[in-house]
């Protein structure tokens, strides 16, 4: 791909505050990221297309690192991952937290250090737990009481694994009912209030299979306030003394998870990272301090504040219709390769690129190809009077939760993944086709 020169183009502003860090503005009404026009990258690799700016992942990564020099760091890989996003976030210094037996031999197998992932899940399959020992997982989250005799048991009498408990903390935080997790009326987690949790610990420290080394607590996603964060670490500590008191054993190792929430458009809020750091190693030290503990290791889990601001997703214009007062400008992705806006009522900024525009702004509704009234990306957001079939439009803020979620709806097939940097730009996942359903469908 033709490298563009940047050299006189002025940074990001204004309406691109939510793009990557690397987006300029190109001639003809073109944005390039990562050096890269995504005009070209469409008509290279042709649209739907997710572009995925890897200067901006290793950034964010170097961020966390720094804000928090004492903590372990952990990418959330559910966000995205792939081969390509295993070694970036290796080679900048973070560990790894997965969800599934896929995600952690993909990992593996891709060169991630195994004592370097923590395996999380609600509800783990046998497969998930033999992975996760035979491949030397670092640490298990237990997440129900029944994990407790199944990993116990799987390890054997000669063997030994590293474990923790996930809290439910009784904390309400995050940007959707359907992603906050802190609270007593989900499926995550063993209930401080209850007393499951409680029992969890002694149950685990009574098995010789077994060792502690600390609590988990994941409260929610989307968040951006670092207030709900200090009431959870608050509630840990107590939990922590208790342990202490309870059977005189200190944990080492407190984990808060992630949900550090992003801005998907420009205004929109976004926790501040500084803040949080801050806050929680002040609210950590005091709390331990006034029960007479030793401060645990903090970890932390951030997979969309990663990976989310550094993906572009860039779809052609398929049809533009009015109905009634409403104009639908419908694309060639949609629920398919973003589920996200149907899940949660997320909204988008989505922006026209590749041609200059003399015509008005004009609200209109960006919806996706699929047979469902729920498929639109971008409800009533500003687009051009005259956009028209064939027009592109690119759309920040796609890097977390969206080709992760993605499906075989209508058989249309997942968009690639193209990661740009510096000038150059490569496929790091390629474009799901009609070969690759057939070739699932062995049944006559």
């Amino acid at each position: 791909m033709t490298t563009v020169d940047l050299s006189e183009i002025p940074a990001p502003a204004g309406e691109l505050s939510v793009w990557p860090a690397s987006t300029t503005r190109l001639p003809h009404g073109d944005l390039a990221v990562g050096g890269v026009s995504l005009t070209e990258v469409a008509e290279r690799f042709d649209t739907p297309v997710y572009v995925l700016d890897e200067g901006e992942v290793r950034g964010r990564c170097r961020t966390y690192r720094d804000a928090f020099p004492d903590a372990e760091v952990l990418y959330a890989a559910k966000a995205f991952l792939s081969r390509a996003m295993v070694r970036w976030v290796e080679e900048e210094g973070l560990g790894l937290d997965v969800c599934s037996a896929g995600e952690l031999e993909l990992a593996v197998t891709a060169g991630f250090p195994p004592e370097r992932i923590v395996l999380h899940g609600n509800a783990k399959s046998p497969r998930d737990i033999e992975a996760a020992l035979r491949l030397g997982v670092g640490r298990i989250v237990i997440d129900s009481p029944s994990e407790i005799a199944r990993i116990a048991a799987a390890v054997g009498p000669e063997g030994r694994q590293k474990v923790m408990v996930r809290v439910v903390p009784g904390v309400s935080a995050g940007g959707h009912d359907k992603i906050r997790t802190g609270t007593e009326d989900q499926k995550f987690g063993l209930s401080l209030t209850d007393g499951s949790a409680q029992d969890a610990v002694a149950r685990i420290l009574g098995q010789p299979q077994l060792e502690l080394t600390g609590l988990h607590c994941h409260i929610g996603s989307q968040i951006t306030e670092v207030e709900p964060y200090l009431v959870a670490v608050r509630r840990m500590v107590g939990l922590l003394a208790g342990i202490r008191d309870a059977h005189g054993v200190v944990l080492p190792e407190l984990d808060m998870g992630g949900g550090h929430g992003i801005g998907y458009r420009p205004g929109e809020a976004a926790l501040d990272l500084t803040a949080l750091a801050r806050g929680l190693r002040a609210e950590l030290g005091a709390g331990c301090a006034a029960a007479g503990l030793s401060v645990p290791r903090l970890v932390i889990e951030p997979g969309r504040a990663v990976v989310g601001p550094a993906g572009v997703a860039v779809y052609r214009v398929l049809a533009v219709k009015r109905t009634g007062e409403k104009v639908f400008v419908a694309v060639d992705g949609g629920l398919s390769d973003n589920p996200r806006p149907a899940l949660y009522g997320v909204r988008y900024a989505p922006r026209l690129i590749g041609r200059h525009c003399a015509a008005g702004a004009r609200t209109a509704t960006v919806v996706g190809r699929h047979c469902e009234a729920g498929d639109v990306l971008a409800a009533d957001v500003e687009l051009p009077g005259d956009v028209h079939p064939g027009d592109l439009l690119a759309v920040p803020v796609a890097g977390a939760y969206q080709l992760s979620m993605a499906s075989g709806y209508n058989m249309v097939g997942r968009p690639p993944v193209v990661s740009v940097h510096e000038g150059t730009s490569r496929v790091l996942l390629r474009r799901e086709t009609l070969d690759d359903f057939r070739n699932r469908d062995i049944g006559r």
